[in-house]
């Protein structure tokens, strides 16, 4: 492969990460032809040392998606992260992709029954005095004000067990790409030293 189509292939496998990023990785493997170039050695050379651009486009970006995730942790990087690790590949897809999507399911439902609660919470302290609540006006409001602050409890419990999802699911995707990186790696054979007989 020459350098033009690895850099080509390169810049394709980049294609969503943010221009300054693809353009900063996209000069340190033109560098890295250069130095191979000066040391003597042929762009095809180079480009099967450096391994499928391909490949390596999908792991920049699971790594750009993950160090988001650890900086921002909002929504937005979270989806970043765990959609940058399933196209890594690393993971076995078919097996790992309904159980996460039952636990997301899962969470969502959670999430709108929090909202639900914190809205009906919020109607009974508004309401629940001028419809006659059993206890009285007081006992009205007092309900509603617990409605939703258990509304409210269970939805930073959910942000919690959420961002413990997506850690763990980091956790587990660099633990399996390195135990995968080196079948994904061409074998080198190092000759084996006899003992004199």
């Amino acid at each position: 492969m020459t350098r033009a189509e690895f850099i080509a292939r390169l810049k394709n496998g980049l294609v969503g990460l943010p221009t300054t990023t693809a353009n900063d990785i996209v000069a340190d493997y033109e560098t890295h032809f250069e130095d191979g170039l000066a040391a003597g050695r042929t762009e095809a050379e180079v480009a099967a040392a450096l391994g499928d651009p391909a490949r390596l486009a999908r792991e920049l970006k699971a790594e750009a998606g993950i160090q988001r995730w650890a900086q921002e942790k909002n929504p937005s990087a979270a989806a970043a992260a765990v959609f940058a690790v399933l196209g890594l590949g690393a993971i076995d897809i078919l097996i790992l992709l309904p159980i996460l999507m039952g636990v997301v399911g899962t969470l969502f439902g959670f999430f709108i029954a929090a909202i639900a609660l914190f809205f009906v919470g919020g109607g009974v302290m508004v309401a629940g005095p001028f419809a006659g609540f059993p206890g009285g006006p007081l006992a009205a409001i007092l309900m509603g004000l617990g409605l939703m602050a258990g509304a409210v409890f269970i939805g930073a419990l959910l942000t919690i067990v959420t961002v413990w999802l997506v850690n763990g699911l980091v956790w587990f995707a660099r633990l399996h790409y390195r135990l995968l990186k080196p079948a994904l790696q061409p074998e080198t054979s190092t000759p084996v030293m006899g003992a004199s007989a």
